[in-house]
């Protein structure tokens, strides 16, 4: 058996021993079909004022200049899918993401772990680690690794498990025997195009983040436009609209990662404590949490564009 395909093994069965659901393997290299895609993005202003997406074009196309001598993508997919939901129907909703810890360090530190495992079975390598936290395109990535394929949501769908998942990336210099891409299955279904409040799916895989309640409630640091006022679902922080409506997603299987359990005190806040919600209370209930993103001041200003 080849290194290269021996190396290949061990890795994926580690990885899924760390908790990861999907580890799959492809080239490091251009992306040369994903190019067109960033620049139309890009250029019909799709990324809204997340101005940091129109840096660094060439690297979020080509790992190996991320990384010098880079041979392997090797991504992952980690589960958040909860147990337990907020249990006031009329209560300000947050995306199911953010209910526990921040994801940035969980899946980090079960990325640190296989980093370890991989030194200690092959020996030294070059490479870095990546959890939504530099210019990779993670979801093209592990389309191309076979994990699964992109959704008409634009998330990525892993079969029988639907797409309430994390995304790691691990681009060294090591040589591994590469997956092959998974054909898409949406067919001809649009339950996420059609249900998308504020019309974000321009077209099959292409979304205009400008358009996003994720959007709206978390990277936009200015007042919410008044054109998309009601229609935002009680959503407080992102927006699972276009994940819940998908078919794939009845699939979906309780995580089992302490870290993501969320706290007792946040499913049970009524609409009331939402808004009675002092900054000593926001930083007690977020302290680990992605929600610290918005600080007090952001949380607030949505809550009261959602207050009729």
């Amino acid at each position: 058996m080849k290194d290269s395909v021996k190396y290949a093994r061990w890795i994926k069965a580690e990885a899924r021993r760390l908790g990861f659901h999907s580890c799959g393997i492809s080239k490091a290299g251009f992306l040369e079909e994903e190019a067109p895609r960033l620049e139309h993005y890009l250029k019909n202003g799709h990324h809204g004022k997340m101005a940091y997406m129109e840096n660094h074009f060439d690297k979020r196309l080509d790992p190996t200049l991320m990384v010098d001598g880079a041979k392997t993508v090797l991504s992952l997919a980690y589960n958040y899918y909860p147990e337990k939901r907020q249990q006031y129907e009329d209560a300000p909703i947050l995306s199911k993401y953010a209910y526990g810890k921040d994801y940035h360090f969980v899946v980090k530190e079960h990325l640190a772990k296989l980093v370890a495992y991989i030194e200690d079975m092959i020996g030294p390598f070059n490479g870095r680690i990546f959890v939504d936290s530099a210019p990779v395109l993670e979801r093209a990535w592990a389309r191309k690794s076979g994990i699964g394929w992109v959704g008409k949501h634009g998330n990525l769908i892993i079969p029988q498990i639907g797409s309430f998942f994390f995304l790691a990336e691990l681009i060294f210099d090591l040589e591994l025997e590469e997956d092959n891409p998974m054909d898409e299955h949406c067919g001809t279904c649009t339950a996420c195009i059609d249900a998308c409040p504020t019309d974000a799916i321009v077209d099959s895989r292409i979304i205009d983040g400008s358009k996003c309640i994720s959007y709206f409630t978390i990277e936009l640091k200015e007042l919410i436009p008044d054109e998309v006022k009601g229609k935002f679902q009680n959503r407080v922080f992102g927006c699972d609209i276009c994940q819940d409506v998908c078919p794939w997603n009845r699939f979906s299987i309780a995580n089992n990662e302490i870290a993501f359990q969320p706290k007792e005190e946040i499913l049970n806040m009524s609409r009331k404590d939402w808004y009675d919600m002092t900054e000593d209370v926001f930083r007690f209930l977020f302290k680990d949490s992605a929600v610290k993103r918005t600080k007090y001041k952001g949380l607030r200003r949505n809550l009261e564009f959602l207050n009729p």
